[in-house]
């Protein structure tokens, strides 16, 4: 899955996306500091049987998915959130994420349960085309949103 979500961009990945019918998730958000991010400095969260125990705040995200590629849409995701679950090696773990580690939690948890952002949308008529020239110039790209 780790190898995938890189060949794809992505932030994060779950494991019905790539038609396994598993609760894991993978995430690799790069930190703050790191402009441009370098491969070598990000981590790889890993979560089987991940759960969300504590969101808090409410903040609206540009947010697309390798599942509905060439899209994006604004939603609302929480500020921050702690999630649970199990580590590669079967510990329990508990991630504590604001900014983009929260929205990709929110984001594959949601995943794992047959959700997709669009799902968060009231209209389909909110989804915005990526435009070629946008995605070069600002980097923006569906899986660069949050799968992100």
């Amino acid at each position: 899955m780790i190898d995938t979500m890189h060949a794809a961009g992505g932030v994060g990945l779950a494991a019905p996306q790539v038609g396994r019918p598993l609760r894991v998730i993978v995430i690799e958000v790069p930190p703050p500091e790191a402009d441009p991010p370098r491969v070598e400095e990000r981590e790889v969260i890993v979560l089987i049987n991940p759960q969300i125990v504590r969101r808090s705040g409410e903040r609206q995200v540009t947010e697309g998915c390798l599942s509905v590629p060439g899209y994006w849409a604004e939603i609302s995701r929480s500020e921050k959130v702690i999630a649970k679950g199990l580590s590669r090696e079967g510990r329990e773990v508990r991630i504590k994420g604001e900014d983009l580690l929260a929205q990709a939690l929110e984001h594959e948890f949601d995943h794992i349960n047959g959700v997709l952002y669009i799902d968060h949308l009231e209209s389909l008529d909110q989804l915005m085309k990526i435009e070629p020239e946008r995605e070069e110039e600002s980097g923006l790209s569906e899986p660069a949103q949050a799968d992100l």
